[in-house]
């Protein structure tokens, strides 16, 4: 199972409204399935701050974010998301690896 397929896996046990996994690591210069965004909508977001919902992600996710790289998290409540239509484009990589001694 791709680690995209494992990532969303675990986050369907928060049980969304709506979840999309996007393996961003083409945009990047660390390899394969290292870079991730994930746009999640939940009804248990609901009064939470961007803080608590993004430790909420992290704990459902548990060991398995030491897997990868990094994870954009974008995170809506249904009323939210209705409102936003979508999540924002991700930003071009500004380059930096293991390599050059600039990390992303």
């Amino acid at each position: 199972m791709s680690m995209r397929d494992r990532i969303l896996s675990t986050l369907n046990l928060l049980q969304p409204q709506h979840l999309e996994v996007h393996d961003e690591s083409h945009m990047h210069s660390r390899g394969q399935e290292t870079h991730y965004k994930a746009v999640v909508v939940s009804e248990q977001f609901e009064g939470l701050n961007a803080v608590k919902r993004h430790q909420k992600i992290y704990g459902a996710l548990g060991g398995l974010m030491g897997e990868f790289h990094a994870l954009a998290l974008h995170t809506y409540t249904p009323d939210e998301w209705a409102r936003q239509g979508g999540a924002p484009e991700s930003p071009t990589c500004r380059g930096g690896s293991k390599h050059d001694g600039v990390h992303d």
